[in-house]
Protein backbone atom coordinates (compact mmCIF):
# COMPACT_ATOMS: atom_id res chain seq x y z
CA UNK A 1 0.00 0.00 0.00
CA UNK A 2 1.15 3.54 -0.76
CA UNK A 3 1.65 5.73 2.29
CA UNK A 4 3.65 8.84 3.16
CA UNK A 5 6.55 9.24 5.60
CA UNK A 6 4.39 10.97 8.24
CA UNK A 7 1.56 8.43 8.25
CA UNK A 8 3.81 5.38 8.23
CA UNK A 9 4.89 6.28 11.77
CA UNK A 10 1.46 5.41 13.18
CA UNK A 11 1.37 2.30 11.02
CA UNK A 12 4.71 1.04 12.39
CA UNK A 13 3.73 1.84 15.97
CA UNK A 14 0.37 0.11 15.58
CA UNK A 15 1.97 -3.00 14.12
CA UNK A 16 4.42 -3.23 17.04
CA UNK A 17 1.75 -2.49 19.66
CA UNK A 18 -0.23 -5.33 18.09
CA UNK A 19 2.81 -7.62 17.88
CA UNK A 20 3.95 -7.29 21.51
CA UNK A 21 1.69 -6.45 24.49
CA UNK A 22 4.74 -5.12 26.36
CA UNK A 23 5.06 -2.18 23.94
CA UNK A 24 3.74 1.12 25.29
CA UNK A 25 3.86 4.61 23.79
CA UNK A 26 4.12 7.93 25.63
CA UNK A 27 4.74 11.59 24.86
CA UNK A 28 3.25 15.07 24.68
CA UNK A 29 -0.08 15.12 22.79
CA UNK A 30 0.60 11.73 21.19
CA UNK A 31 -2.79 10.28 22.16
CA UNK A 32 -5.95 12.34 22.05
CA UNK A 33 -4.48 15.00 19.74
CA UNK A 34 -2.76 12.47 17.46
CA UNK A 35 0.64 14.11 17.80
CA UNK A 36 1.95 17.58 17.00
CA UNK A 37 2.40 16.53 13.35
CA UNK A 38 -0.67 14.25 13.33
CA UNK A 39 1.71 11.31 12.96
CA UNK A 40 0.13 9.18 15.70
CA UNK A 41 -3.58 9.58 14.96
CA UNK A 42 -5.85 6.71 15.94
CA UNK A 43 -3.44 4.96 18.30
CA UNK A 44 -5.10 6.12 21.52
CA UNK A 45 -8.53 5.02 20.31
CA UNK A 46 -7.20 1.62 19.29
CA UNK A 47 -4.81 0.80 22.15
CA UNK A 48 -6.25 2.74 25.08
CA UNK A 49 -4.00 3.17 28.13
CA UNK A 50 -0.99 1.71 26.31
CA UNK A 51 -0.81 5.12 24.60
CA UNK A 52 -0.22 7.82 27.25
CA UNK A 53 -0.30 11.60 26.99
CA UNK A 54 2.30 13.14 29.30
CA UNK A 55 2.93 16.55 30.84
CA UNK A 56 5.12 18.99 28.92
CA UNK A 57 8.28 17.61 30.48
CA UNK A 58 10.90 15.82 28.41
CA UNK A 59 12.67 14.77 31.62
CA UNK A 60 9.48 13.07 32.82
CA UNK A 61 8.96 11.33 29.47
CA UNK A 62 12.44 9.77 29.35
CA UNK A 63 12.48 9.08 33.09
CA UNK A 64 9.15 7.25 32.89
CA UNK A 65 10.34 5.30 29.85
CA UNK A 66 13.49 4.15 31.67
CA UNK A 67 11.46 3.02 34.67
CA UNK A 68 8.92 1.23 32.49
CA UNK A 69 11.69 -0.59 30.63
CA UNK A 70 13.29 -1.73 33.88
CA UNK A 71 9.91 -3.17 34.92
CA UNK A 72 9.69 -5.29 31.78
CA UNK A 73 7.92 -3.06 29.23
CA UNK A 74 9.21 -1.87 25.86
CA UNK A 75 8.45 1.86 25.85
CA UNK A 76 8.44 4.15 22.83
CA UNK A 77 8.96 7.74 23.97
CA UNK A 78 8.33 10.70 21.69
CA UNK A 79 10.28 13.95 21.99
CA UNK A 80 8.22 16.31 19.85
CA UNK A 81 11.18 18.16 18.30
CA UNK A 82 14.66 16.64 18.38
CA UNK A 83 15.95 20.02 19.59
CA UNK A 84 14.06 19.40 22.86
CA UNK A 85 16.39 16.48 23.59
CA UNK A 86 18.60 19.13 25.12
CA UNK A 87 16.07 19.40 27.96
CA UNK A 88 16.39 15.67 28.82
CA UNK A 89 20.00 15.24 27.71
CA UNK A 90 21.08 13.97 31.12
CA UNK A 91 18.41 11.26 31.20
CA UNK A 92 19.41 10.07 27.73
CA UNK A 93 23.21 10.14 27.98
CA UNK A 94 23.80 9.45 31.70
CA UNK A 95 20.94 7.08 32.51
CA UNK A 96 19.48 5.49 29.38
CA UNK A 97 22.80 4.99 27.57
CA UNK A 98 24.70 3.68 30.60
CA UNK A 99 22.22 1.55 32.52
CA UNK A 100 23.19 -1.81 31.03
CA UNK A 101 26.90 -1.02 31.47
CA UNK A 102 26.67 0.22 35.06
CA UNK A 103 24.65 -2.83 36.13
CA UNK A 104 27.14 -5.22 34.59
CA UNK A 105 24.54 -6.36 32.08
CA UNK A 106 22.01 -7.26 34.78
CA UNK A 107 19.43 -4.77 33.46
CA UNK A 108 18.48 -3.77 29.94
CA UNK A 109 16.53 -0.71 28.89
CA UNK A 110 14.75 -1.44 25.58
CA UNK A 111 13.61 2.16 25.07
CA UNK A 112 12.97 3.68 21.65
CA UNK A 113 13.12 7.48 21.56
CA UNK A 114 11.45 9.05 18.52
CA UNK A 115 12.32 12.63 17.55
CA UNK A 116 11.32 14.94 14.68
CA UNK A 117 14.50 16.25 13.18
CA UNK A 118 16.05 18.52 10.61
CA UNK A 119 15.74 21.74 8.62
CA UNK A 120 13.91 22.89 5.51
CA UNK A 121 10.40 23.28 6.92
CA UNK A 122 10.68 26.83 8.26
CA UNK A 123 10.67 26.05 11.98
CA UNK A 124 13.61 28.31 12.85
CA UNK A 125 16.86 27.77 14.75
CA UNK A 126 15.44 26.10 17.87
CA UNK A 127 13.24 23.56 16.07
CA UNK A 128 15.29 22.56 13.00
CA UNK A 129 18.64 21.18 14.10
CA UNK A 130 20.21 17.92 12.96
CA UNK A 131 20.37 16.71 16.55
CA UNK A 132 21.57 13.21 15.71
CA UNK A 133 25.10 14.60 15.73
CA UNK A 134 24.79 15.51 19.43
CA UNK A 135 24.76 11.84 20.46
CA UNK A 136 27.58 10.38 18.37
CA UNK A 137 30.03 10.38 21.29
CA UNK A 138 27.72 8.56 23.73
CA UNK A 139 28.44 4.81 23.88
CA UNK A 140 25.34 2.76 24.63
CA UNK A 141 22.97 4.40 22.16
CA UNK A 142 22.01 3.20 18.71
CA UNK A 143 21.11 5.98 16.24
CA UNK A 144 18.95 5.47 13.16
CA UNK A 145 18.17 8.09 10.50
CA UNK A 146 15.66 6.67 7.98
CA UNK A 147 15.34 8.57 4.72
CA UNK A 148 12.50 6.69 3.04
CA UNK A 149 9.03 5.46 3.97
CA UNK A 150 10.19 1.85 3.76
CA UNK A 151 13.24 2.46 5.94
CA UNK A 152 11.29 4.43 8.53
CA UNK A 153 8.74 1.65 8.82
CA UNK A 154 11.30 -1.14 9.00
CA UNK A 155 13.85 0.61 11.21
CA UNK A 156 11.27 1.85 13.70
CA UNK A 157 9.95 -1.69 14.13
CA UNK A 158 13.51 -3.02 14.53
CA UNK A 159 14.26 -0.30 17.09
CA UNK A 160 11.26 -1.22 19.22
CA UNK A 161 12.35 -4.88 19.24
CA UNK A 162 15.96 -4.05 20.14
CA UNK A 163 17.05 -4.76 23.72
CA UNK A 164 19.17 -1.60 23.85
CA UNK A 165 18.17 2.07 23.63
CA UNK A 166 17.63 3.34 20.09
CA UNK A 167 17.22 6.96 19.02
CA UNK A 168 15.05 7.26 15.90
CA UNK A 169 15.30 10.58 14.07
CA UNK A 170 12.37 11.24 11.72
CA UNK A 171 13.08 14.06 9.27
CA UNK A 172 10.07 16.37 9.26
CA UNK A 173 10.92 17.80 5.84
CA UNK A 174 10.35 14.29 4.44
CA UNK A 175 6.80 13.97 5.84
CA UNK A 176 5.15 14.29 2.37
CA UNK A 177 7.49 11.68 0.82
CA UNK A 178 5.60 8.63 -0.44
CA UNK A 179 6.51 4.98 -0.42
CA UNK A 180 4.93 1.56 0.04
CA UNK A 181 4.63 -0.98 2.84
CA UNK A 182 2.67 -4.24 3.07
CA UNK A 183 -1.09 -3.72 3.17
CA UNK A 184 -1.34 -6.17 6.06
CA UNK A 185 1.01 -6.40 9.06
CA UNK A 186 4.05 -8.55 8.31
CA UNK A 187 6.19 -9.44 11.33
CA UNK A 188 9.12 -10.20 9.04
CA UNK A 189 9.16 -6.72 7.47
CA UNK A 190 12.13 -5.31 9.38
CA UNK A 191 15.12 -3.24 8.26
CA UNK A 192 18.23 -4.38 10.18
CA UNK A 193 19.96 -1.77 12.29
CA UNK A 194 23.54 -1.21 11.14
CA UNK A 195 23.18 -2.10 7.46
CA UNK A 196 23.59 0.59 4.80
CA UNK A 197 21.62 0.83 1.57
CA UNK A 198 23.45 1.18 -1.74
CA UNK A 199 20.80 3.38 -3.31
CA UNK A 200 22.51 3.77 -6.69
CA UNK A 201 25.52 1.97 -8.08
CA UNK A 202 28.31 3.84 -9.83
CA UNK A 203 31.98 3.69 -10.74
CA UNK A 204 33.52 7.17 -10.51
CA UNK A 205 32.66 8.66 -7.12
CA UNK A 206 30.90 7.57 -3.92
CA UNK A 207 28.46 9.96 -2.24
CA UNK A 208 27.36 9.06 1.29
CA UNK A 209 24.25 10.87 2.53
CA UNK A 210 21.34 10.42 4.93
CA UNK A 211 17.70 11.49 5.07
CA UNK A 212 17.08 14.75 3.15
CA UNK A 213 20.64 14.71 1.78
CA UNK A 214 20.08 11.21 0.37
CA UNK A 215 17.47 12.61 -2.02
CA UNK A 216 19.61 15.61 -2.93
CA UNK A 217 22.56 13.29 -3.59
CA UNK A 218 20.40 11.28 -5.98
CA UNK A 219 19.44 14.49 -7.79
CA UNK A 220 23.14 15.36 -8.03
CA UNK A 221 23.87 11.89 -9.41
CA UNK A 222 21.21 12.36 -12.10
CA UNK A 223 22.77 15.69 -13.11
CA UNK A 224 26.27 14.22 -13.23
CA UNK A 225 25.13 11.27 -15.35
CA UNK A 226 24.60 13.70 -18.22
CA UNK A 227 28.31 14.54 -17.91
CA UNK A 228 29.23 10.84 -17.99
CA UNK A 229 30.19 10.84 -14.31
CA UNK A 230 28.94 7.65 -12.67
CA UNK A 231 27.94 8.17 -9.03
CA UNK A 232 27.41 5.55 -6.35
CA UNK A 233 25.04 6.78 -3.60
CA UNK A 234 25.07 5.13 -0.18
CA UNK A 235 22.58 5.83 2.58
CA UNK A 236 24.00 4.54 5.91
CA UNK A 237 20.48 4.51 7.43
CA UNK A 238 22.14 3.94 10.82
CA UNK A 239 24.82 6.20 12.30
CA UNK A 240 25.51 3.93 15.28
CA UNK A 241 26.41 1.20 14.47
CA UNK A 242 27.79 2.50 11.17
CA UNK A 243 28.22 0.21 8.17
CA UNK A 244 31.77 1.22 7.30
CA UNK A 245 32.23 -1.90 5.17
CA UNK A 246 29.62 -0.66 2.68
CA UNK A 247 31.60 2.55 2.17
CA UNK A 248 34.98 0.84 1.82
CA UNK A 249 33.55 -1.69 -0.64
CA UNK A 250 32.30 1.20 -2.73
CA UNK A 251 35.66 2.99 -2.58
CA UNK A 252 37.42 -0.07 -3.99
CA UNK A 253 35.49 0.76 -7.18
CA UNK A 254 35.35 4.56 -7.17
CA UNK A 255 38.42 5.69 -5.14
CA UNK A 256 36.69 9.02 -4.48
CA UNK A 257 34.46 10.07 -1.59
CA UNK A 258 31.98 12.89 -1.01
CA UNK A 259 29.91 13.04 2.18
CA UNK A 260 26.77 15.20 2.28
CA UNK A 261 25.76 16.11 5.83
CA UNK A 262 22.93 18.32 7.05
CA UNK A 263 24.21 20.58 9.83
CA UNK A 264 27.51 22.35 10.57
CA UNK A 265 30.66 20.46 9.58
CA UNK A 266 32.46 20.09 12.90
CA UNK A 267 31.66 17.18 15.21
CA UNK A 268 29.19 15.52 12.85
CA UNK A 269 28.92 12.01 11.46
CA UNK A 270 30.26 13.16 8.07
CA UNK A 271 33.52 14.50 9.48
CA UNK A 272 33.86 11.33 11.55
CA UNK A 273 33.45 9.16 8.45
CA UNK A 274 36.05 11.13 6.50
CA UNK A 275 38.49 10.85 9.43
CA UNK A 276 38.01 7.07 9.59
CA UNK A 277 38.48 6.64 5.84
CA UNK A 278 41.51 8.95 5.73
CA UNK A 279 43.27 7.24 8.64
CA UNK A 280 42.32 3.62 8.03
CA UNK A 281 41.75 3.32 4.28
CA UNK A 282 43.96 6.01 2.76
CA UNK A 283 45.22 3.58 0.12
CA UNK A 284 41.70 3.38 -1.38
CA UNK A 285 41.64 7.10 -2.21
CA UNK A 286 42.76 8.80 -5.42
CA UNK A 287 41.58 12.25 -4.28
CA UNK A 288 41.03 14.02 -0.95
CA UNK A 289 37.62 13.15 0.52
CA UNK A 290 35.20 16.08 0.63
CA UNK A 291 32.55 17.03 3.16
CA UNK A 292 29.55 19.06 1.96
CA UNK A 293 27.83 20.50 5.03
CA UNK A 294 25.81 23.46 6.25
CA UNK A 295 27.38 26.71 7.42
CA UNK A 296 28.47 26.85 11.09
CA UNK A 297 25.54 29.08 12.04
CA UNK A 298 22.13 28.53 13.62
CA UNK A 299 19.45 27.38 11.18
CA UNK A 300 17.95 30.55 9.64
CA UNK A 301 14.23 31.19 9.97
CA UNK A 302 14.00 33.08 6.65
CA UNK A 303 13.04 30.61 3.91
CA UNK A 304 15.59 31.85 1.32
CA UNK A 305 18.35 31.85 3.95
CA UNK A 306 17.37 28.37 5.15
CA UNK A 307 17.51 27.13 1.56
CA UNK A 308 20.98 28.61 1.19
CA UNK A 309 22.07 27.10 4.51
CA UNK A 310 21.13 23.55 3.51
CA UNK A 311 23.41 21.77 1.03
CA UNK A 312 21.57 21.32 -2.26
CA UNK A 313 22.04 19.04 -5.25
CA UNK A 314 24.14 21.69 -7.04
CA UNK A 315 26.68 21.91 -4.19
CA UNK A 316 26.87 18.13 -3.88
CA UNK A 317 27.36 17.73 -7.64
CA UNK A 318 30.08 20.39 -7.67
CA UNK A 319 31.97 18.58 -4.90
CA UNK A 320 31.71 15.28 -6.79
CA UNK A 321 32.87 16.96 -9.99
CA UNK A 322 35.90 18.35 -8.17
CA UNK A 323 37.08 15.03 -6.71
CA UNK A 324 36.57 13.22 -10.02
CA UNK A 325 38.69 15.80 -11.87
CA UNK A 326 41.31 16.07 -9.10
Amino acid sequence: MEINYRKVIARALADELDHDPKVVFLGEDVGTAGGAFKATEGLKERFGDRVRDTPISEQAIIGAAVGAALMGLRPVAEIMFADFAGVCFDQIVNTLAKYRYTTGGQASVPVTVRMSNGAGAGFGPQHSQAAENWFLNVPGLKIVVPGTVEDLYGLLRSAIRDDDPVLVFEHKNLFPLKGSVPAEPDDNYLVPIGVADVVREGADVTIVATQQMRHRALAAADALASEEISVEVIDPRTLVPFDLDAVTRSLTKTSRLVVAQEGPPDGGWGATLIAKISSGFFDLLDAPPTLVASDPTPVPYSAPMEDAWLPDAHRIAEAARHVVRY
